[in-house]
């Protein structure tokens, strides 16, 4: 009896230590803070978006705003008033260096920035239309005069490689110069040089030798050949 009270007893889980209790008390105060935290941080993105909802829908309301430019916000905040700008039909970008002055421009669709103001603006500039316009005029103008310049100017034919430079990879640079410098015409095909023939007499000088050894024949009394 005493053996089967003792295996009972020992089955039976110890009432739970001062550490313990102390370690679980902590843990449920931790969960309890992290989940308040929770909560908070979600109605404070509720409100946030609440807020940008009404001043995007103001935006779009007023005629004489074509683009707002938001203060710096953190990368959340940059991520929500995005989402709201996109679901009524805008455009936004993000601009600044560094996260701490990163900010959100938005824009209505029929004004939407073309590429030169999106450059001022990621320059860390204001974007003045009439510079910009007098700008690229000076451009055209520029590239206009380098045209005409170009055309009055005397055309000389420049190859655009050198047949060395094109086969310096198989044959080497030095290799192409010496041939260039090297090469003449091969002797056997084409014209021949007028050293190289056997026969320098000009046709004339040859019909005046052929008649002048048929005479000669003749006058040794064999009979000329036969014109049949």
């Amino acid at each position: 009896m005493a053996d089967l009270l003792g295996s009972i007893l020992s089955s039976m889980e110890r009432p739970p230590q001062v550490g313990d209790q102390e370690s679980r008390r902590k843990a449920r105060e931790q969960a309890a803070r992290l989940k308040k935290m929770q909560e908070h941080e979600k109605r404070q993105k509720v409100e946030f978006r609440k807020k940008m909802e009404k001043e995007v829908s103001d935006f779009i309301q007023d005629s004489s705003q074509t683009k707002k430019k938001f203060q710096p916000m953190s990368k959340i905040e940059r991520s929500i008033l995005h989402d709201v700008v996109e679901v009524a039909g805008l455009t936004s970008f993000s601009f600044g260096e560094d996260e701490e002055s990163r900010y959100v421009m938005i824009f209505k669709k029929e004004f939407a920035p073309c590429d030169e103001e999106l450059e001022a603006y990621r320059r860390g500039e204001e974007w003045d239309p009439l510079k910009a316009e007098e700008k690229r005029k000076l451009k055209e103008l520029a590239q206009r005069e380098a045209e005409e310049a170009a055309l009055k100017a005397p055309s000389s034919v420049n190859p655009n490689s050198d047949y060395k430079d094109k086969y310096s990879h198989l044959i080497g640079k030095i290799a192409a110069k010496d041939a260039a410098h090297t090469l003449q015409a091969n002797k056997a095909y084409g014209c021949v040089p007028v050293a190289n023939k056997r026969d320098t007499r000009s046709i004339e000088e040859a019909m005046n030798e052929i008649r002048a050894k048929k005479r000669l024949k003749q006058d040794d009394g064999e009979p000329a050949p036969s014109k049949s």
